[in-house]
Protein backbone atom coordinates (compact mmCIF):
# COMPACT_ATOMS: atom_id res chain seq x y z
CA UNK A 1 0.00 0.00 0.00
CA UNK A 2 1.15 3.57 -0.97
CA UNK A 3 0.28 5.61 2.50
CA UNK A 4 0.66 9.22 3.40
CA UNK A 5 -0.23 11.65 6.40
CA UNK A 6 -0.91 15.23 5.42
CA UNK A 7 -1.88 17.62 7.64
CA UNK A 8 -3.46 21.03 7.79
CA UNK A 9 -2.52 23.42 10.29
CA UNK A 10 -5.53 26.02 11.03
CA UNK A 11 -8.01 23.03 12.27
CA UNK A 12 -5.10 20.73 13.27
CA UNK A 13 -6.67 18.06 10.75
CA UNK A 14 -5.29 14.92 9.38
CA UNK A 15 -6.19 13.89 5.99
CA UNK A 16 -5.07 10.58 4.26
CA UNK A 17 -4.27 9.52 1.18
CA UNK A 18 -4.31 5.18 0.34
CA UNK A 19 -3.25 3.76 -2.91
CA UNK A 20 -3.26 0.28 -4.20
CA UNK A 21 0.50 -0.09 -5.66
CA UNK A 22 -1.39 -2.72 -7.89
CA UNK A 23 -4.57 -0.99 -9.76
CA UNK A 24 -3.32 3.00 -8.68
CA UNK A 25 -6.56 3.42 -7.21
CA UNK A 26 -5.98 6.11 -4.58
CA UNK A 27 -8.14 7.48 -1.91
CA UNK A 28 -8.22 10.65 0.25
CA UNK A 29 -9.60 10.66 3.71
CA UNK A 30 -10.98 13.75 5.14
CA UNK A 31 -9.52 16.17 2.88
CA UNK A 32 -9.65 20.30 3.84
CA UNK A 33 -10.60 23.30 1.48
CA UNK A 34 -7.43 25.12 2.26
CA UNK A 35 -4.94 22.33 1.40
CA UNK A 36 -6.66 21.08 -2.01
CA UNK A 37 -3.41 22.65 -3.80
CA UNK A 38 -1.33 20.74 -1.37
CA UNK A 39 -2.89 17.52 -1.89
CA UNK A 40 -3.23 17.81 -5.99
CA UNK A 41 0.95 18.55 -5.69
CA UNK A 42 1.49 15.50 -3.73
CA UNK A 43 -0.80 12.97 -6.20
CA UNK A 44 1.31 14.86 -8.67
CA UNK A 45 4.39 14.55 -7.15
CA UNK A 46 3.53 10.64 -6.31
CA UNK A 47 2.71 9.73 -10.26
CA UNK A 48 -0.81 9.35 -8.46
CA UNK A 49 -4.75 10.00 -9.84
CA UNK A 50 -7.38 10.50 -7.48
CA UNK A 51 -10.37 8.05 -7.57
CA UNK A 52 -12.11 8.77 -4.12
CA UNK A 53 -12.51 11.08 -1.21
CA UNK A 54 -14.01 9.50 1.66
CA UNK A 55 -15.23 11.37 4.51
CA UNK A 56 -15.57 10.19 8.48
CA UNK A 57 -18.42 12.64 9.28
CA UNK A 58 -19.85 15.92 7.93
CA UNK A 59 -17.04 17.84 9.48
CA UNK A 60 -17.92 21.10 11.93
CA UNK A 61 -14.48 22.95 11.95
CA UNK A 62 -13.58 23.07 8.85
CA UNK A 63 -14.59 22.95 4.74
CA UNK A 64 -13.96 19.41 3.20
CA UNK A 65 -11.72 19.94 0.01
CA UNK A 66 -13.94 17.08 -1.52
CA UNK A 67 -15.90 18.92 -4.10
CA UNK A 68 -13.37 20.77 -5.51
CA UNK A 69 -11.23 17.86 -5.38
CA UNK A 70 -14.13 15.95 -7.51
CA UNK A 71 -13.93 19.35 -10.01
CA UNK A 72 -10.61 19.03 -10.43
CA UNK A 73 -9.90 15.41 -10.92
CA UNK A 74 -13.37 13.87 -11.43
CA UNK A 75 -13.17 11.54 -8.05
CA UNK A 76 -16.06 10.34 -6.75
CA UNK A 77 -16.71 11.57 -2.99
CA UNK A 78 -18.30 9.55 -0.53
CA UNK A 79 -19.44 9.27 3.53
CA UNK A 80 -21.89 8.01 5.63
CA UNK A 81 -24.74 6.59 3.61
CA UNK A 82 -26.73 8.07 6.79
CA UNK A 83 -26.02 11.50 5.64
CA UNK A 84 -27.77 10.94 3.02
CA UNK A 85 -26.06 13.48 0.91
CA UNK A 86 -27.33 14.19 -2.49
CA UNK A 87 -23.98 15.91 -3.74
CA UNK A 88 -22.00 12.38 -2.68
CA UNK A 89 -21.71 9.88 -5.53
CA UNK A 90 -21.59 6.90 -2.79
CA UNK A 91 -22.88 5.75 0.61
CA UNK A 92 -20.71 3.03 3.39
CA UNK A 93 -22.33 1.15 5.44
CA UNK A 94 -20.91 -1.14 8.20
CA UNK A 95 -20.92 -4.50 7.23
CA UNK A 96 -20.19 -3.28 3.26
CA UNK A 97 -16.23 -3.37 2.61
CA UNK A 98 -15.18 -0.87 0.56
CA UNK A 99 -12.57 -1.49 -2.32
CA UNK A 100 -9.63 0.82 -3.26
CA UNK A 101 -8.03 -1.65 -5.83
CA UNK A 102 -7.03 -4.12 -4.10
CA UNK A 103 -7.26 -2.35 -1.12
CA UNK A 104 -10.51 -2.94 1.46
CA UNK A 105 -11.89 -0.56 3.70
CA UNK A 106 -13.92 -1.75 6.49
CA UNK A 107 -16.42 0.89 7.69
CA UNK A 108 -17.20 0.80 11.11
CA UNK A 109 -20.63 2.54 12.76
CA UNK A 110 -19.57 4.32 15.61
CA UNK A 111 -21.74 7.62 16.83
CA UNK A 112 -21.40 9.71 19.64
CA UNK A 113 -19.27 12.65 17.92
CA UNK A 114 -22.69 12.56 15.78
CA UNK A 115 -24.98 10.62 14.95
CA UNK A 116 -23.59 9.13 11.86
CA UNK A 117 -19.81 9.24 12.72
CA UNK A 118 -17.90 6.09 10.83
CA UNK A 119 -14.46 5.12 10.86
CA UNK A 120 -12.30 3.09 8.78
CA UNK A 121 -10.64 -0.23 8.86
CA UNK A 122 -7.88 -1.74 6.80
CA UNK A 123 -5.76 -4.90 7.17
CA UNK A 124 -2.07 -4.34 5.86
CA UNK A 125 -0.16 -7.30 6.16
CA UNK A 126 -1.45 -8.72 8.96
CA UNK A 127 -1.48 -4.97 10.70
CA UNK A 128 -4.43 -3.25 11.23
CA UNK A 129 -4.61 0.20 10.75
CA UNK A 130 -7.83 2.08 12.20
CA UNK A 131 -9.00 5.85 10.72
CA UNK A 132 -10.94 6.97 13.79
CA UNK A 133 -12.28 10.20 12.43
CA UNK A 134 -12.96 12.95 15.67
CA UNK A 135 -14.35 9.27 17.19
CA UNK A 136 -10.98 8.02 19.45
CA UNK A 137 -7.86 11.06 19.31
CA UNK A 138 -4.79 10.42 20.88
CA UNK A 139 -5.14 10.38 24.27
CA UNK A 140 -8.41 12.35 23.95
CA UNK A 141 -12.13 11.88 21.62
CA UNK A 142 -14.43 13.82 19.55
CA UNK A 143 -16.65 16.39 21.57
CA UNK A 144 -20.57 15.18 21.86
CA UNK A 145 -22.09 18.45 23.04
CA UNK A 146 -23.42 19.08 19.39
CA UNK A 147 -24.73 17.84 16.25
CA UNK A 148 -26.56 15.12 17.96
CA UNK A 149 -23.33 13.96 19.65
CA UNK A 150 -24.42 11.86 22.82
CA UNK A 151 -21.77 11.03 25.97
CA UNK A 152 -22.99 7.19 26.42
CA UNK A 153 -23.23 6.91 22.52
CA UNK A 154 -19.28 7.62 21.98
CA UNK A 155 -18.46 5.55 25.08
CA UNK A 156 -19.98 2.42 23.75
CA UNK A 157 -18.93 3.13 20.02
CA UNK A 158 -15.21 3.24 21.57
CA UNK A 159 -15.25 0.29 23.58
CA UNK A 160 -17.14 -2.28 21.16
CA UNK A 161 -15.87 -1.11 17.74
CA UNK A 162 -12.21 0.22 18.90
CA UNK A 163 -11.09 -1.87 22.55
CA UNK A 164 -11.90 -5.10 21.04
CA UNK A 165 -9.28 -4.29 18.18
CA UNK A 166 -5.37 -5.55 18.52
CA UNK A 167 -3.52 -3.64 20.80
CA UNK A 168 -1.32 -2.97 18.29
CA UNK A 169 -3.84 -1.76 15.74
CA UNK A 170 -2.35 1.77 14.79
CA UNK A 171 -4.82 4.51 15.46
CA UNK A 172 -4.92 7.58 12.95
CA UNK A 173 -7.18 9.98 14.33
CA UNK A 174 -8.67 13.14 12.19
CA UNK A 175 -6.89 15.60 14.27
CA UNK A 176 -4.20 16.24 16.92
CA UNK A 177 -4.03 19.60 18.74
CA UNK A 178 -0.24 18.81 20.00
CA UNK A 179 1.84 17.54 17.04
CA UNK A 180 1.77 13.94 17.68
CA UNK A 181 0.75 11.93 14.15
CA UNK A 182 -0.72 8.32 15.42
CA UNK A 183 -1.45 6.30 18.79
CA UNK A 184 -2.41 1.93 18.79
CA UNK A 185 -5.30 0.56 20.54
CA UNK A 186 -3.46 -0.17 23.64
CA UNK A 187 -2.01 3.01 24.01
CA UNK A 188 -5.42 4.23 24.22
CA UNK A 189 -6.59 1.80 26.90
CA UNK A 190 -4.05 2.64 29.15
CA UNK A 191 -3.31 5.85 28.69
CA UNK A 192 -6.27 7.98 27.58
CA UNK A 193 -7.25 10.17 30.29
CA UNK A 194 -10.88 10.04 29.37
CA UNK A 195 -11.62 6.45 28.86
CA UNK A 196 -8.14 4.44 29.40
CA UNK A 197 -7.97 1.93 32.76
CA UNK A 198 -11.37 0.55 32.43
CA UNK A 199 -12.99 3.90 33.07
CA UNK A 200 -16.27 3.23 33.69
CA UNK A 201 -19.56 4.43 31.65
CA UNK A 202 -20.44 7.15 34.25
CA UNK A 203 -17.19 8.87 34.85
CA UNK A 204 -17.04 9.19 31.13
CA UNK A 205 -20.40 10.67 30.51
CA UNK A 206 -19.50 13.17 33.68
CA UNK A 207 -16.37 14.30 32.23
CA UNK A 208 -17.87 15.00 28.68
CA UNK A 209 -20.42 16.61 30.37
CA UNK A 210 -18.36 19.18 32.90
CA UNK A 211 -15.66 20.14 30.01
CA UNK A 212 -17.36 22.92 29.28
CA UNK A 213 -16.41 23.62 26.05
CA UNK A 214 -16.53 26.82 23.79
CA UNK A 215 -19.00 27.30 20.48
CA UNK A 216 -17.15 25.82 17.73
CA UNK A 217 -16.29 28.84 16.17
CA UNK A 218 -16.38 27.57 12.06
CA UNK A 219 -19.42 25.21 12.75
CA UNK A 220 -22.27 28.27 11.48
CA UNK A 221 -20.18 28.05 8.24
CA UNK A 222 -18.80 24.71 7.80
CA UNK A 223 -21.58 22.38 8.71
CA UNK A 224 -23.91 24.07 5.91
CA UNK A 225 -20.73 24.52 3.41
CA UNK A 226 -20.05 20.34 4.33
CA UNK A 227 -23.94 19.08 3.97
CA UNK A 228 -23.13 20.18 0.61
CA UNK A 229 -20.11 18.13 0.12
CA UNK A 230 -17.81 21.50 -0.04
CA UNK A 231 -19.77 24.64 -1.03
CA UNK A 232 -19.68 28.18 0.14
CA UNK A 233 -22.25 28.66 2.00
CA UNK A 234 -23.54 32.80 2.04
CA UNK A 235 -22.26 33.35 5.43
CA UNK A 236 -18.50 32.41 4.75
CA UNK A 237 -16.47 34.75 6.11
CA UNK A 238 -14.96 37.10 3.42
CA UNK A 239 -11.45 35.97 4.13
CA UNK A 240 -11.90 32.28 3.22
CA UNK A 241 -14.18 32.72 0.37
CA UNK A 242 -11.32 33.02 -2.08
CA UNK A 243 -11.19 29.05 -1.33
CA UNK A 244 -14.09 28.42 -3.18
CA UNK A 245 -12.69 30.08 -6.14
CA UNK A 246 -11.62 27.11 -8.68
CA UNK A 247 -9.85 29.80 -10.25
CA UNK A 248 -7.52 30.51 -6.80
CA UNK A 249 -7.16 26.77 -6.06
CA UNK A 250 -4.63 26.39 -8.81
Amino acid sequence: MIFKQLFEDESSTYTYLLSCPDTGKTALIDPVIETVDRDMRVLQEMGLSLDYVIETHIHADHITGARMLREKTGCKLGGPAMDELPCRDFGLREGEPFQVGNLVVNPLYTPGHTDAHHAYLMDHVGLKMLFSGDALLIEACGRTDFQSGDAKTLYHSIHEKFFTLPDETLVYPAHDYEERQITTIGQEKMRNPRLGKGKPEAEFVKIMDEMDLPYPKKIDWALPGNEGCGICPDNLPDEKRRLCETDQQG
